[in-house]
């Protein structure tokens, strides 16, 4: 029998004025940068929280804490080490659906290299990931141009 998990995970990050944003493992040049402890990777970021989620082992807080440590982890590399925790519990990835808000950058020429890269990082095929953007229209932090969020919802499973 085949059993199922379902998580999801969030994030978001005040911007400031900069050169570029890293966003599911890639550099998307603009006038913008985020503001983290870490490398401020949104995408990847709560791709983890709702791996972690799905399969019961906490959030990122949890697994990388705001110390010196971590201090400046890359998206990359806490997806390895999500990626090595799910699979010792034999679990797989079904699906994860991304959804990121924000003024800038605007995603559209860049979600296809977003699914590639993250299909490298996760070690499942291109088709199981979906990556969508949205704005607020200009409301809120994010209509402001102060901050950025993601959203992700992921299947996983293991027989």
């Amino acid at each position: 029998m085949t059993h199922f998990r379902i998580g999801n995970g969030f994030d978001a990050h005040k911007i400031k004025k900069g050169n570029g944003i890293t966003l599911g493992g890639i550099f998307i040049p603009c006038d913008y940068s985020l503001i983290a402890h870490s490398d401020g990777d949104i995408i990847s970021h709560t791709v983890c929280d709702a791996l972690l989620g799905a399969a019961n082992l906490g959030d990122i807080g949890v697994h990388f804490p705001n110390t010196k440590k971590f201090k400046n982890i890359s998206g990359k590399e806490m997806i390895e080490s999500v990626l090595d925790k799910l699979q010792k519990q034999n679990y797989e990835i079904s699906n994860i659906d991304i959804t990121y808000i924000g003024e800038v950058p605007r995603l559209n020429s860049h979600k296809r290299e977003i699914i590639n890269c993250l299909s490298k990082f996760l070690k499942v095929d291109e088709e199981k990931i979906s990556c969508k953007a949205t704005t607020t229209d200009q409301l809120g932090f994010m209509g402001k141009k102060e901050g950025v969020a993601c959203l992700a919802n992921v299947l996983i499973y293991k027989n």
